[in-house]
């Protein structure tokens, strides 16, 4: 550390090496320049670094997808104004995946207020109350330490999510003795490190009506990776032969090699079949919404018993009545579940349960068979499926997969778990939806992971939300690979007019553009595509360039079956009558 004079920045990047952070994404702007200028002067050395982005919102997407590839907390900054406010998309989307994040803004010095000083004058903390756990501010220094244990503390405690830390200029500029950096706190002198455990009579009552189970399902969802859990839920489901499906959050959480495997797409009939017979669901971090179709008829069976495990009280019985609520971290309650298991399950329902399971096996290697078939269609423009199985066919089991769109994505799913997904490997923020996350999310994932495969697979219209980022990809030298399926179309509204409307299109047709051309003037590889046969060596020039690169294919306009069940759950809902 230099030996100028210390100031609150260089308490900050203290601070933040404690916690282990390593990258800091985000533009430098004028109140934030202490913490960069001490990052600059002695930080790198310590282990800390800054990634510059062209846009915050791309900077608070690349430290979600550090967050989801790693599991640390991802971390991101915006100065004052126009900085802060570019990161509410990103923020946003984060939260409602209940992702680990770190969100640092800067304020104007109080002494400021109401003088018309550039960029200030904006409640940022009433700006990100809706979509952050905590919102702290920071005026002066000797609070810095505090502060941030306090937002780390919130970040990691019970249902993950981001907290905005706001740094008052006054808080960064002001000089700070080298003692108080010395006093920085390690993380386990004041929070701790282990996750909440189930109430041992909720556990007892979950075993009573285990033991009166003929047909129980397993569902992974995005707890079971948040907690680190994958291990845990492979082993109670294929000891104790339940078969078990994922939500989109928890794909990978129990990979399809599995023999107890069904899928993460409802659709596919093994899952479907799984979900309307059930008796009794064992729900592991599972948020009971669209993704699975609220947990409502026709997919679901309405007289099934959930045993619902969630770290958030909030999530239990949403949507579905329960029979057993557990709130706690989904690791700590498998393992207590496991535990009683083995004292108290009668082991004869071992055998029943395999005879269930082997039957929706049956089902599921049929729908695999079925779903192949996609390879028989050679029409051009291909169908967004033949685009989906050329590439999941193409890449390894290992590969980090980025989604990014509306209808390509949900036509992903059907071939998602073609090759087994191993935890944090699959990104797309599920619960909002959000457009515009593909080339952010595949540099924070590769960042975080160099030696993989990174590929996204991107819709024409969110491929333009940070096209920008590719300047980015080609800076920090990340061979990222982004395959934009190009319908010409917002694909996703489109669809819903077209059923919806009667085909009164409006506003939902983009006009054709070869991407391939806009990467090659970033500097990347660019390749335009016509034929599901040229995909592959396509991809595999891709990887040799050794440059960020984007791959543009032409498929044709067409509507997923989920979207369908959606719109009719919406009618059932009484959407249309008082």
């Amino acid at each position: 550390m230099s030996k100028q004079i210390l100031n609150g920045g260089d308490l900050v990047v203290e601070c933040l090496l404690k916690e282990g952070i390593s990258k800091i994404f985000g533009i430098v702007g004028g109140e934030l320049l202490c913490i960069y200028d001490a990052i600059e002067r002695w930080g790198r050395e310590e282990g800390i670094d800054t990634v510059m982005v062209r846009h915050e919102q791309a900077g608070g997407h690349m430290a979600d997808a550090w967050a989801r590839a790693t599991g640390e907390i991802g971390v991101c900054l915006g100065t004052v104004g126009p900085g802060v406010t570019h990161l509410i998309p990103a923020v946003a989307a984060a939260n409602s995946d209940s992702i680990p994040m770190l969100i640092i803004g800067a304020q104007i010095g109080r002494m400021f207020e109401n003088t018309g000083i550039l960029q200030g004058g904006i409640d940022q903390i009433a700006l990100m109350t809706p979509i952050t756990k905590a919102q702290i501010q920071v005026e002066e220094p000797g609070e810095i330490p505090k502060a941030i244990q306090k937002a780390v503390k919130i970040v990691l405690s019970g249902r993950r999510g981001p907290v905005y830390l706001e740094f008052r200029e006054t808080a960064l500029v002001r000089s700070v003795r080298e003692g108080d950096i010395k006093q920085v706190l390690a993380p386990d002198k004041y929070r701790a490190l282990q996750r909440p455990s189930g109430s041992p009579i909720a556990i007892e009552k979950a075993i009573k009506t285990l033991k009166g189970a003929k047909k129980p399902l397993i569902i992974a969802g995005g707890g079971v990776i948040a907690s680190e859990a994958s291990d845990d839920i492979k082993f109670l489901s294929e000891t104790y032969m339940i078969p078990a499906g994922t939500t989109i959050n928890g794909i990978g959480s129990i990979g399809s090699d599995k023999n107890t495997f069904l899928d993460s797409y409802l659709i596919n009939n093994a899952y479907r079949t799984a979900a309307s017979e059930a008796d009794v669901i064992l729900s592991f971090g599972c948020k009971w919404d669209y993704s699975i179709f609220y947990g409502a008829k026709p997919l679901w069976n309405q007289t099934q018993k959930i045993i619902q495990i969630d770290i958030d009280p909030n999530e239990i019985g949403k949507n579905r009545s329960i029979e057993v609520g557990i709130v706690c971290d989904c690791k700590a309650g498998i393992n207590q579940l496991l535990e009683e298991m083995e004292k108290n399950l009668p082991k004869n329902k071992i055998i029943e349960w395999t005879e269930w399971n082997r039957y929706l096996q049956v089902l599921r290697r049929n729908q695999l068979q079925t779903n192949l078939k996609i390879v028989d269609f050679k029409k051009v423009p291909m169908k967004p499926e033949r685009l989906v199985y050329e590439l999941f066919d193409f890449i390894p089991e290992d590969a980090q997969i980025v989604l990014d769109g509306g209808d390509i994505v949900v036509f992903s799913y059907k071939f998602i778990n073609y090759k087994p997904r191993p935890p944090r490997s699959t990104f797309f923020p599920i619960s909002m939806g959000h457009l515009g996350v593909g080339i952010p999310y595949a540099i924070g994932v590769k960042m975080a992971k160099p030696k993989k495969l990174v590929v996204c697979l991107s819709g024409d219209g969110s491929f333009l939300f940070n096209v920008q980022e590719l300047e980015t990809a080609v800076r920090l030298d990340l061979p990222i690979i982004i395959v934009v399926a190009n319908n010409c179309a917002w694909g996703m509204i489109k669809s819903s007019q077209k059923k919806g409307f009667n085909k009164r299109y409006c506003d939902v047709d983009l006009p054709p553009t070869n991407y391939a051309e806009i990467a090659r003037g970033f500097g990347c590889y660019g390749e335009k595509i016509e034929k599901p046969e040229d995909i592959k060596p396509a991809l595999q020039r891709a990887i040799d360039s050794k440059k960020p690169a984007v791959i543009d294919v032409s498929i044709a306009f067409e509507t997923p079956p989920p979207m369908r069940l959606l719109a009719q759950y919406k009618k059932n809902k009484g959407l249309f009558n008082k």
